[in-house]
């Protein structure tokens, strides 16, 4: 969903290898890869920056952990913007991104990176589209296993987030509220994901993925529960692109 929420982002060795995921092309021989950069951690940072699509709710009074599962509860769906910027595992910027995204339950996710390059991610609440104009290529997911037990997990699922994610109540920093959501499951393909709250608002996520890169998304123009399109969850494969599914 840069929050490319294309956000669910950051992969694990086994899913960046072609050769041993299993990928299969649908409609020709896929195309060379994007960057690392690019590539690798689309479900993170794609679902991942989702997750902070909290809206404005009377909880002034709560804390984090209080105020995500009350987002859970509550929150049907959300739109808004985003800007991510990234640094590696050395430290190193990577070039900012920002874009749009919105979010319907149970499991159903536009997130459109459109600067410094364009990508969309969609999820139709079935399989997670991944689409790169500038390879014309779109990989296909299984929504179950795209999502797991990565952040948008915590944004898409009900029930007890307890059960796939241990959650940790840190310190207030920056004038604002922080929850660190750890994964219960090693191949959530991140280490953990801290999320600040004011007023009731998600204000950041902070991502640590599985290669040491840390992502920081900024979330603005937050509306809740609005009614969206169901076309803004469908996707068709462009005349042209190639067609990769992950088995």
């Amino acid at each position: 969903m840069e929050m490319k929420m294309s956000a669910m982002q950051n992969m694990s060795a086994v899913q960046s290898d072609p050769a041993r995921r299993g990928l299969r092309s649908v409609r020709g021989a896929s195309r060379p890869g994007r960057p690392a950069r690019r590539a690798r951690g689309w479900r993170a940072a794609c679902a991942a920056a989702l997750l902070a699509c909290l809206p404005g709710l009377a909880l002034a009074a709560a804390d984090a952990r209080e105020q995500l599962q009350s987002f859970v509860d509550r929150v049907q769906s959300a739109t808004g913007q985003f800007s991510q910027e990234r640094t590696d595992a050395k430290g190193a910027a990577q070039k900012p991104q920002s874009g749009a995204f919105a979010f319907q339950r149970p499991g159903k996710f536009r997130w459109e990176v459109r600067a410094p390059y364009e990508q969309l991610i969609v999820s139709d609440g079935r399989h997670v589209y991944q689409y790169d104009p500038d390879l014309a290529q779109v990989t296909e997911r299984n929504a179950s296993q795209a999502v797991g037990a990565s952040p948008a997990a915590l944004l898409f699922g009900s029930g007890s987030l307890e059960d796939v994610f241990d959650l940790q109540t840190r310190p207030d920093r920056d004038g604002l509220q922080w929850l660190r959501a750890v994964p219960r499951t090693p191949d959530a393909g991140f280490v953990h994901a801290d999320i600040a709250f004011s007023g009731g608002l998600p204000r950041r996520l902070e991502l640590l993925d599985a290669f040491g890169q840390v992502s920081r998304i900024v979330f603005t123009g937050l509306k809740a529960n609005p009614d969206i399109p169901a076309g803004q969850f469908r996707f068709a494969v462009p005349q042209g692109a190639d067609l990769v599914k992950m088995d």
